[in-house]
């Protein structure tokens, strides 16, 4: 059994790869809670740094992630989750939080409107 190694604040990074097209699609924190949720539930739990608190992806957007891999890397303080996305990944409508290039152009696909589905909170000014 592997022992994770959270940071001090009791964080792991994750990273969050699409199983049909290995686009990366986010990255996030979870503690120790989140990951325990992820292997039980077998859909992605984070923390978020921002709000406190733990979060299941998809609880306010119903774009969900069901987990089918967890990885460790070498160091045991970083994990991939492979996953099947529902809709969209990013909280700005973005397929991946991943859509911009190093000039700041949009590449990605828009999948949904955050004003429709987190009201004003969600919207981001890009």
């Amino acid at each position: 059994m592997l022992t994770l190694k959270f940071d001090e604040n009791g964080l792991i990074p994750v990273i969050v790869v699409d199983e049909k097209t290995r686009d990366i699609l986010m990255m996030a924190y979870a503690n120790e809670e989140a990951v325990s949720l992820t292997q039980t539930t077998k859909y992605a739990h984070y923390y978020s740094r921002s709000r406190k608190k733990l979060w299941k992806k998809g609880e306010e957007s119903g774009h969900f992630q069901k987990v089918i891999q967890i990885l460790v890397d070498c160091d045991e303080d970083c994990l991939i989750y492979t996953v099947e996305q529902t809709g969209a990944a990013c909280h700005t409508g973005y397929r991946s939080c991943f859509f911009r290039d190093s000039e700041g152009s949009i590449i990605g696909e828009k999948i949904f409107d955050p004003e429709k589905v987190y009201g004003k909170k969600g919207a981001l000014n890009i």
